[in-house]
C-alpha cells in the first residue's frame, strides 16, 4: 500500500513557506523557490547580526572621535587616557554622552587628561 507523506511533510512546506511571506512573484507560494529564498535570507540575517555589532562600533567610534577633536584630542588618546584613568565607560556610553551631553562629555575628556 503507498504511503502518502502528508502531515509532515506539509508541515514541513508550510513552515518555509510562512518564513517566506512578503517575499515578491513565485518565491512566495512555491514551495521550490520558497526554500531557496528563504535559505538565503537566514544566512543572510545570520551574517547580519553580526555585522551590526561592527557596524555600531563604527558609529560610536566616529561619534567619540568627532567629539574629542573639538576638545582638542584626539580618539586614540582620550582612550588610553580614560582607559589609564581607570573609566568604566565603554564606546556605546561614551557616544551618548558625546551626541546629547556635550558638556558632560568635555568633563570626561578632561578626565582623561588628568
Amino acid at each position: 500500500m503507498r504511503v502518502k507523506r502528508g502531515f509532515k511533510a506539509r508541515r514541513r512546506r508550510n513552515r518555509v513557506l510562512k518564513l517566506a511571506k512578503g517575499f515578491r512573484g513565485r518565491r512566495k507560494n512555491t514551495y521550490k523557490r520558497a526554500n531557496e529564498s528563504v535559505e538565503r535570507a537566514l544566512d543572510y540575517a545570520t551574517r547580519d547580526r553580526r555585522q551590526k555589532k561592527r557596524d555600531f562600533r563604527r558609529l560610536w567610534i566616529v561619534r567619540i572621535n568627532a567629539a574629542a577633536r573639538q576638545n582638542g584630542l584626539s580618539y586614540s588618546r582620550l582612550i588610553a587616557g580614560l582607559a589609564k584613568a581607570g573609566s568604566g565607560l565603554d564606546r556605546k556610553v561614551l557616544a551618548d554622552i558625546a551626541l546629547f551631553d556635550p558638556k558632560g562629555f568635555a568633563a570626561v575628556v578632561a578626565a582623561a587628561r588628568a
